[in-house]
């Protein structure tokens, strides 16, 4: 007479003590667990399972259904990795994450190696910690910007600013966009003196904007032959003429900045076409405008 086997040996699982299953081999259920869910690797500082399961062996009927993959999906549910990372600074602002200090110390080597130390000081690096390392380095990696790129814009920001800087004041926009018809210095058979300015010629009515920061000295029709003109105070001596304007917006006393619009385009005073004479000077004397702008 022959036996029937009516039960098998399984393991009932349970988190937090609600029960979520059964499997059939504690040993490869955990093996699989350490060797999928809890990483191991230089980043991680802690990887661990919050609410761990629990296994108790059961007799169940032999046509009970074990649900290994529901329960260790679950259980990844519930793993809680924490990693160490690194973090390039820019001014304490974050720019990108590296795995490793040793990384970030060759990005900064790099970086130092390449511009001065009046930018490099301002790079740092700073110890993080999250859970989710991928979104981090992922969104850094998106904008595709590394922190020598940042370095190098603000060099570049500032030797810009140097070029278009004279005694502390910054000519930081161009009066007007136009064709240069007379440089600073030409000799040319309408006037009996060397140009003290420089000429841009542009349609009727183009806007013109203040080149720097300052104070509106004069505005209004000057005799001279410059039409109707617009002087700005900049401090330190230094001055900006636009002249031949077909129409003033600005007013004596009134202070502007860079890109303010402070007049139009046009062929007041001495003046053979539609064009803005524009000056810089310093202490009363004309300077060349191209050393700043254009």
């Amino acid at each position: 007479m022959v036996a029937l086997i009516k039960y098998k040996p399984v393991y009932r699982v349970t988190v937090e003590e609600e029960e979520v299953g059964y499997i059939a081999n504690r040993y490869e259920f955990e093996k699989r667990i350490n060797e999928n869910l809890i990483e191991n690797d230089d980043s991680v500082v802690s990887s661990e399972i919050e609410g761990k399961p629990e296994f108790s062996l059961q007799l169940v009927a032999y046509n009970k259904d074990t649900n290994e993959d529901e329960i260790f999906d679950r259980i990844g549910n519930s793993v809680r990795t924490v990693y160490r990372m690194y973090a390039l600074t820019l001014d304490g602002e974050t720019t990108e994450y590296v795995e490793t200090l040793e990384m970030a110390e060759a990005l900064v080597e790099d970086i130092k190696e390449k511009y001065d130390e009046e930018y490099t000081s301002k790079v740092g690096i700073v110890e993080v910690y999250t859970e989710n390392k991928a979104e981090q380095e992922t969104e850094y990696m998106l904008a595709n910007v590394t922190t020598q790129d940042l370095v190098r814009e603000e060099v570049e920001e500032e030797e810009w600013k140097r070029a278009h800087t004279l005694d502390g004041v910054l000519f930081a926009k161009r009066p007007v966009a136009g064709r240069i018809t007379s440089r600073f210095g030409s000799q040319e058979a309408i006037r009996d003196h060397a140009h003290k300015g420089l000429d841009i010629a542009a349609p009727n009515g183009t806007s013109i904007y203040a080149a720097a920061d300052g104070t509106v000295k004069f505005a209004g029709m000057n005799n001279g032959g410059y039409g109707n003109l617009v002087v700005i105070r900049h401090g330190n001596g230094i001055e900006t003429y636009y002249g031949h304007c077909s129409k003033i917006f600005v007013s004596e006393g009134q202070n502007v900045s860079a890109g303010t619009r402070i007049a139009a385009v046009g062929s007041t005073g001495r003046s053979t076409g539609n064009h803005l004479h524009f000056e810089i000077r310093k202490n009363g004397s004309q300077i060349n405008p191209q050393k700043y702008l254009y």
